[in-house]
């Protein structure tokens, strides 16, 4: 495929991306973008969205995913939807709070039940959608430690599987993309939390905790995430549905 046809292959399309102004929601819309998609860069920094959204020609959207409330009064119309919109925070169970614990599985479970639900109905009646969940090697796997983080991903992973048999007939796939640590801000702010519960100096954590089941001995790079993202939403990809894509380093192998 020459770069002239992969900057038009989603040409006319509309995508949302949540979480979209940093990281790997980032790097989503910017390779959805030059793929020719209308990109809404969702995210509750408004700030970031809109600079981010000026720059690609797309549009920002302000809103608090994590507010259920609202969220599920939301009208929306896409033909992509990204959900990428995700926090973490790495705790004993016995310490974890529970209004926190809440709060993840509605930003990373409830929050991408309810877009779904609001853009399904517009990606039925065109008869072409595409869902994809960024999920995490802890939507298969589990780490200590993250308690919520793992049951989110978890519960993400299943969201995803009933939408693509849902939405099969209908011309809509759905998948997840899962990678291993990713070089972003999320990843970055964990490395104090882990080195204090494993008890082992900050240096130490990429290394000893990050990378110790994964073959390759790197961090994954936003833009690797983003380029099957696109992929997923091309041409090739229309019998691929209710798959999780790993992306880890052949952590999931083991």
């Amino acid at each position: 495929m020459t770069e002239s046809t992969t900057a038009t292959t989603l040409r006319g399309r509309r995508a949302i991306v949540t979480g979209g102004a940093s990281g790997i929601g980032l790097a989503c819309a910017r390779s959805l973008a030059s793929a020719g998609a209308e990109v809404v860069i969702a995210d509750r920094d408004g700030a970031g969205a809109r600079v981010h959204a000026a720059e690609l020609g797309g549009e920002a959207w302000e809103i608090d995913l994590a507010d259920i409330d609202a969220l599920a009064a939301v009208t929306a119309s896409a033909d992509i939807l990204v959900n990428n919109a995700g926090v973490q925070t790495v705790s004993p169970i016995e310490q974890f709070d529970a209004a926190r614990f809440r709060f993840m599985l509605d930003l990373m479970v409830t929050a991408p039940f309810l877009l779904t639900r609001a853009v399904l109905p517009g990606m039925y009646a065109a008869g072409w959608g595409r869902i994809i969940n960024i999920s995490s090697v802890h939507g298969l796997r589990a780490s200590p430690y993250k308690s919520a983080y793992v049951t989110a991903k978890h519960g993400l992973e299943g969201l995803s599987k009933v939408t693509a048999l849902e939405g099969g007939p209908h011309g809509v796939t759905s998948n997840c993309v899962n990678p291993g640590y990713v070089r972003t801000p999320l990843v970055e702010k964990q490395i104090g939390d882990q080195a204090r519960v494993h008890g082992i100096p900050e240096s130490e954590v990429i290394e000893s905790i990050m990378l110790t089941e994964s073959a390759i001995k790197r961090l994954v790079e936003p833009d690797e995430v983003a380029s099957l993202v696109t992929w997923l939403c091309g041409p090739h990809a229309g019998m691929v549905t209710g798959a999780s894509y790993t992306m880890d380093g052949a952590w999931s192998a083991r």
